[in-house]
């Protein structure tokens, strides 16, 4: 048997194009399903190196079901990656894939903590109750199915710790939440699309939840700044926001504003990336011991 084809919706996106890549990179014949706007847009670009890279772009919306079916009819795999607006739209997919019958795994845009153990902030449930709604109809469906959980990004994190442009290193200032001692998972944007990539044709994943932690990556607030100190050769000032302070946040800050406050209290206070793994989790790094994942430490290095 040859290569699973692949869809890849919000292939755009943040992680969606590291998805996209790694499946062409793997040799899947690797399909994305693109908006109209999107081929005028600034993602000129990246659509380009889409091509560039043996990727086919299809035109179609996840909310016109004729584009939608069209392209599941080409394709084995479905993965979304689609944004935080978008999330309920999985639901016009998944009556689709219902329907066209032969989809052979789908996974949601999911790729980040495990939505249903995360902490029941307010807040962190509102960003998750669609995550939380599309599992439920995945499972109702019957379609087979892998849930990502891929942790904190590592470029996209260290920009909030450090410094917006990644390619200068930081002045002489970091912002800890918390007391910077509680663990979270980091993982290169490149090792979650090869790893979401492996896992799609893998028996092992179905119906499960693809866990990603890299032993190297499970680091405090407060070694990733000793790391990032080290690399520039002298220490940084720490602004420590309390956990009260955070917490506070919680209730007084408004929609979205709130989102930002409530995952950080999520991660680097509650601990949620670090939850016990139970028979429905399988960890990426026992099943695919090939695939060197990126250290935090030499992620560092091309920002320095």
């Amino acid at each position: 048997m040859g290569k699973s084809r692949v869809l890849v919706l919000g292939a755009t996106g943040y992680i969606g194009k590291y998805i996209a890549k790694a499946s062409a990179q793997l040799g899947h014949p690797t399909f994305i399903l693109v908006r109209p706007a999107t081929l005028d847009s600034s993602k000129k670009e990246l659509l380009n190196s889409f091509t560039a890279a043996g990727i086919t772009i299809l035109h179609g919306d996840i909310g016109d079901k004729e584009s939608i079916v069209a392209a599941l009819k080409q394709v084995d795999v479905v993965i979304s990656a689609l944004g935080m607006p978008q999330l309920l739209d999985q639901l016009n997919l998944i009556k689709a894939i219902k329907e066209v019958g032969h989809i052979k795994r789908f996974l949601p845009s999911e790729f980040g903590t495990d939505v249903e153990r995360v902490s029941k902030i307010k807040a962190i449930q509102s960003v998750f109750h669609p995550k939380v709604e599309i599992r439920n109809a995945i499972r109702e469906a019957g379609i087979p199915y892998t849930f990502v959980s891929s942790n904190g990004f590592i470029a996209y994190c260290a920009s909030f710790f450090f410094k917006e442009n990644l390619q200068v290193p930081p002045s002489d200032k970091v912002t800890i939440f918390g007391d910077g001692n509680v663990k979270a998972i980091f993982v290169a944007e490149d090792d979650v699309g090869l790893a979401t990539i492996k896992a799609i044709d893998d028996p092992r994943t179905l119906n499960k939840q693809l866990v990603i932690r890299p032993k190297t990556n499970i680091l405090s607030l407060n070694e990733v700044v000793e790391l990032f100190e080290k690399k520039i050769g002298h220490n940084l000032e720490k602004n420590y926001i309390p956990a009260s302070v955070i917490r506070a946040q919680l209730d007084e800050l408004p929609f979205p504003d709130v989102i930002f406050p409530a995952f950080a209290f999520s991660v680097f206070v509650n601990g949620d990336n670090l939850f016990e793994l139970g028979p429905e989790d399988v960890q990426a790094t026992e099943l695919y011991p090939d695939l060197e994942f990126t250290t935090f430490s030499s992620a560092l290095d091309t920002i320095v």
